[in-house]
């Protein structure tokens, strides 16, 4: 993992609002969510079994996660690598689309090895400063 400094950090905002902008750049909101925090998820690479993801994690400061008037507070982004198995799985319990490709198992290694680490740090970077620019354009900010 590779925790990114950037303004994104500390900031407020109102999360439908947020999710609208977010969406226009890529982002989805990150699989293990809770009604009090969660994340935003973006692929920045995906080759083989390897996703390089930036992670932008929140807590929600005021109402319930999915409300679209609930406001989040933005904690450290960083950039992670799952590693998956690609290819058929033997064991007969997995449950495979047409590509070999489960959609449902686990991830070989939720925090693999980062190869080239400022190259990713500066796609990081890149994308936080398009939601940042995103956001102050659209006024999502609230001011803390």
């Amino acid at each position: 993992m590779l925790k990114l400094q950037t303004e994104l950090e500390g900031q407020i905002a109102s999360f439908g609002l947020v999710r609208d902008c977010i969406r226009e750049l890529g982002f989805h909101m990150g699989g293990n969510w809770d009604y009090n925090r969660g994340c935003f998820d973006h692929i920045l690479c995906q080759e083989g079994g390897e996703t390089i993801y930036i992670r932008l994690p929140f807590v929600v400061t005021e109402g319930e996660l999915d409300d679209y008037e609930a406001y989040i507070k933005f904690g450290t982004p960083f950039v992670i690598k799952h590693v998956v198995h690609v290819g058929l799985d033997r064991d007969g319990d997995s449950l495979l689309d047409a590509t070999g490709f489960s959609q449902f198992q686990q991830p070989i290694d939720k925090d693999g090895n980062i190869i080239n680490k400022n190259r990713w740090i500066h796609a990081g970077e890149v994308a936080v400063k398009e939601l940042l620019d995103c956001m102050y354009a659209q006024e999502l900010l609230k001011s803390s």
